[in-house]
């Protein structure tokens, strides 16, 4: 049985800095630059986590619409035993965090930075930090099932975010931020569903869950700088102060089922 606990995801408080900055963190951080993003201004950041950048906008990129059975290319990646891949797509604040962790995880073949459940087509960053687009912070998990199941993919979901505060993870405050599963059939909704009643009846978390859960209809790729991020600017302030510690945990804590 997968073993999680709510404990990687704390509470860190480190300020990083995006296009379009509406609140501010009280003090001033000390230390290395937190910015998530260069030469923007600085706003709440998540207490949250978890990886190359020309800063384009998204209309060069298209939109993946989801369709009832939707999988991946059948072509299986170095770390998959079978040819037949599936996606999950999940939102739990910063995606820089979400992505840096499942990239680690047995059985995924990619993990995409991207945005999903607004209503604005093809989003930028920047409308995306304005909260006006509707839009959440996900990230696209493409997997093997024969390696690792949905089941766990959500598992680790809920031990990798705090599913329990309503449109924000940590000081990274907005609706780009909520705790979402964005489903890709029924079978799917229904593992959602039954996941998030074990993650309640267990007492993984102390408040009642805020998660949602509805079906995807497109998803759109982050901009080339949001991808990999962790890894490609480990020394980033952000990335020193959040992300990095989350990973760390993450990595002590699922070791047998890393890369």
């Amino acid at each position: 049985m997968l073993l999680v606990r709510s404990d990687i995801a704390l509470t860190s408080r480190v300020a990083r800095t995006t296009p379009l900055a509406k609140h501010k963190l009280g003090a001033a951080v000390s230390g290395p630059s937190t910015s998530r993003a260069p030469g923007v201004a600085v706003e709440p950041v998540s207490s949250h986590f978890f990886p190359r950048g020309n800063g384009r906008g998204l209309s060069d990129v298209a939109p993946i619409a989801a369709t009832p059975n939707s999988t991946a290319p059948s072509t299986a990646g170095p770390n998959s035993s079978s040819g037949k891949m599936e996606v999950a797509t999940v939102g739990g604040g910063c995606f820089w965090c979400v992505e840096a962790c499942y990239n680690m995880l047995q059985g995924v073949q990619s993990a995409i930075s991207g945005y999903a459940a607004g209503h604005v087509k093809d989003p930028t960053y920047k409308q995306i930090c304005g909260g006006t687009t509707g839009h959440a912070e996900v990230v696209q998990i493409t997997y093997d099932p024969s390696v690792v199941s949905y089941k766990e993919i959500l598992q680790i979901f809920f031990t990798i975010h705090d599913p329990t505060t309503k449109d924000r993870q940590g000081n990274d405050v907005g609706t780009q931020y909520r705790s979402i599963i964005l489903t890709h059939n029924e079978q799917q909704a229904q593992v959602a569903k039954e996941v998030m009643q074990q993650v309640s009846s267990e007492g993984w978390w102390s408040a009642p869950l805020v998660t949602q859960v509805e079906p995807l209809d497109i998803f759109y790729p982050a901009e080339d700088y949001h991808q990999n991020y962790f890894v490609q600017n480990p020394g980033q302030g952000y990335c020193r102060a959040v992300v990095g510690p989350k990973v760390a945990k993450f990595r002590s804590k699922f070791a047998s089922k890393l890369k």
